[in-house]
């Protein structure tokens, strides 16, 4: 199959004129091509601007090639996962000359054509395991054979990759708003009303939008493509394509994409041959639903079941391209039937709470034992949220909590400790609470008081910038991770970017500085400083660094931007 793979390229290299023709597109022979399902049918070659769907069978590694012609090109290349983690690499190789299409056209004895295009190693240029929609940018790029590698290692499994050389002006996926999150404004027994800011995709380039709305009782979706092969998970999303027998990965029926305009089935799911088939896999459907509404912002989710735990997502699709964006999906758990029961605490177990918008949460924490004190530990994931402690009716602690904070109170023997958190008029709140009368290792990590990252002035360089912070006489292990953003990134972006409950599980591999171990029995000395290399001259970094505690439960100390020296 790659021999194959490698003949058809060849064959097309030298129709420039008719094929890819990169850098200088011609947009309306392109357009003729994307029209015509045939050019690409089964094809490894990438489209110049156009995103692909493809399938992926278990453990089989699968090429797409594409040519960039001209040095100093732009080049992007997007990755999208629908169902199951990928593995895949981008590497170069160097344009053979017998491919430039100067030749004089005569056929070449086939072992010497075998001979031309064996394929080499070539140059690494990214690569990339997990679920994420990841993706490779280059502002000038080599010319050269461009191969893109793909491997699922856990099961059969569909894809999208998208891929240019005018990144600038593509503008394939819709813009998300400065505010990416979707809200939770209203939460009932049935129902669950959600809003969202609109994307600038509509008001500012004037292109057509829907939003597309999707409820499960799992997770939430990194991509609208993940959700919907979630949302075909039956028997005929199960029976998989066959290799060079009516499979173009610009028709993909049954697979999360729409049918065809005539409403018929593909021929290899009508009859499938028992011959070159794969086993037909069942699966009972799953719980999910996708509601696509227009172009509103705001919507009712309906017939939900009480005290049930729903995870909402939506997504911003572009019309016209059918490609999309996913917003930063939120989680609500609908309201009971009858009168809302206390939460019971449990001694040193994290406990994940959601308090809706100006609404309020009762816990319940009593301990087993006499004990001499008792330890809550409060991580507000989103906005501030206020806390009352009372101990037999006593009103002890009252304070609003914004990131992490500890508290430590008196105990008394058989005594019982309500809880009280209030959210805010901005939005709904999520934070993890734990109570204990336990001394020793705890699942949170302790904190200095001061969580703050602090930068050097006079250590930055052109490629460099040195931080430091406190630690505690704990040992704990600290992770710093760096993230390239724009000069106008401020506080109020950094907040709302992302849950600061989530650790650094959810971070990109590549924005990974170091991991170390840290303590100091001596307060007045907990502090490390470490130096960040490799940066880009006159660039803003935000860097963020996390500590782990023994649990497992990471804490993010507040980010960091730092900006490079332009000039050495």
């Amino acid at each position: 199959m790659v021999l194959l793979h490698w003949c058809l390229l060849c064959f097309l290299l030298p129709l420039g004129s008719r094929t890819q023709k990169l850098p200088t597109r011609d947009e309306e022979l392109f357009q003729m091509q994307i029209r015509d399902k045939a050019f690409f049918h089964d094809s490894s070659v990438i489209p110049d601007g156009a995103e692909i769907s493809s399938y992926l069978f278990r453990d089989t590694l699968k090429r797409y090639f594409f040519v960039v012609e001209e040095d100093n090109t732009p080049l992007s290349v997007t990755v999208t996962p629908c169902d199951a983690p990928l593995e895949w690499k981008l590497s170069l190789q160097e344009l053979p000359e017998e491919t430039s299409g100067e030749g004089s056209g005569d056929p070449e004895p086939l072992e010497q054509q075998k001979q031309q295009i064996i394929p080499e190693k070539g140059t690494e240029l990214f690569s990339y395991k997990g679920n994420d929609v990841e993706y490779f940018i280059s502002s000038s790029s080599p010319s050269g054979l461009y191969q893109l590698e793909l491997l699922s290692t856990e099961k059969d499994t569909h894809f999208k990759v998208y891929a240019t050389t005018t990144p600038e002006s593509d503008q394939p996926y819709p813009e998300l708003p400065y505010d990416p999150r979707v809200d939770v404004t209203s939460l009932g027994r049935t129902t669950v009303t959600l809003a969202w800011k609109p994307s600038p995709t509509a008001s500012l380039l004037k292109q057509p939008i829907q939003y597309c709305v999707v409820i499960n009782k799992e997770h939430n979706f990194k991509s609208l493509c993940a959700a919907e092969a979630k949302l075909s998970a039956d028997d005929a999303f199960m029976m998989a394509p066959k290799p060079g027998l009516d499979f173009s990965p610009f028709d993909f029926a049954h697979f999360g994409f729409p049918p065809d305009s005539s409403g018929k089935e593909r021929s290899f799911l009508a009859k499938p041959s028992p011959k070159l088939g794969r086993p037909i896999y069942s699966r009972p459907k799953a719980d999910i639903q996708k509601i696509c509404i227009g172009n509103k912002n705001i919507f009712t989710v309906s017939d939900l079941k009480p005290d049930t735990q729903y995870y909402f997502d939506v997504f911003v699709v572009n019309s016209n391209s059918n490609t999309s964006t996913a917003y930063v999906g939120t989680f609500a758990r609908t309201k009971e039937e009858a009168k809302q029961k206390t939460v019971e605490l449990k001694d040193g177990k994290v406990t994940d709470v959601f308090v809706k918008r100006k609404g309020a949460k009762f816990l319940r924490f009593a301990p087993v034992s006499s004990h001499q004190k008792v330890t809550f530990f409060i991580h507000s994931c989103l906005d501030t949220v206020q806390i009352q402690v009372r101990r037999d009716g006593k009103l002890l602690l009252s304070q609003n909590v914004e990131g992490i904070r500890q508290f430590q109170l008196r105990g008394k023997p058989k005594a019982k400790y309500v809880i009280r958190l209030k959210g805010n008029k901005k939005g709904a709140s999520v934070l993890k609470i734990l109570a204990t009368t336990r001394s020793g290792k705890q699942a949170f990590p302790s904190l200095p008081e001061d969580t703050r990252i602090k930068a050097f002035d006079k250590l930055r360089t052109c490629s460099s910038a040195t931080v430091a912070w406190l630690g505690t006489q704990e040992r704990n292990k600290f992770c710093i991770y760096k993230k390239e953003v724009d000069e106008s990134y401020n506080e109020d972006q950094k907040k709302r970017e992302q849950n600061q409950c989530l650790g650094p599980e959810t971070r990109k591999k590549s924005e990974k500085v170091l991991c170390k171990y840290f303590h100091s029995q001596n307060l007045q000395k907990a502090v490390t400083t470490e130096t960040i290399r490799g940066l880009q001259p006159g660039r803003s970094y935000l860097l963020d660094v996390y500590v782990i505690g023994h649990g497992g439960h990471s804490v993010k100390y507040q980010g960091k931007v730092v900006k490079t020296r332009k000039f050495c």
